[in-house]
């Protein structure tokens, strides 16, 4: 027995199914919105377009004691070190990181870590190449 809506006849389920279809299946990467008049309208000539990243700040939410640009740095190196290589030490970094193709200055700094250490965590990298972590992480 194929399970319906217990308030409406399968006629009107069906007509309101069909009413969301576009709401729900519609063309666009924008959200498919396939009516006219659900279409946002364009900014006027003179207003700002409307964005996601306000001005100033690159990300929301970053942690105490870090500025998003630290942030977003610590992730870029995080990009060109994968788990194989951690823990590790400096040519165990090197290596990796030069095997998932890093820009220069990243192998570089890399290589300035001092020789003998194991990091645990790219966080451990971060603190050991001079930077700041997060002071409180939850």
């Amino acid at each position: 027995m194929e399970r319906g809506s217990s308030k409406h006849s399968p006629r009107v389920d069906d007509q309101m199914s069909s009413e969301v279809s576009g709401l729900v299946q519609g063309p666009g990467a924008g959200g498919s919105r396939v009516d006219e008049f659900r279409q946002p309208e364009p900014a006027g000539e003179d207003q700002p377009e409307a964005t996601t990243a306000p001005a100033g700040d690159l990300r929301t939410g970053s942690p105490q004691g870090m500025s998003s640009e630290d942030v977003e740095a610590r992730s870029r190196l995080g990009r060109f070190i994968t788990m194989t290589a951690l823990p590790g030490d400096r040519d165990a970094l090197v290596s990796n990181a030069r095997e998932n193709e890093a820009p220069a200055d990243i192998v570089a700094a890399l290589e300035g870590l001092p020789d003998g250490t194991r990091y645990q965590t790219v966080s451990e990298v971060w603190a050991a190449l001079g930077h700041r972590n997060e002071t409180t992480r939850w």
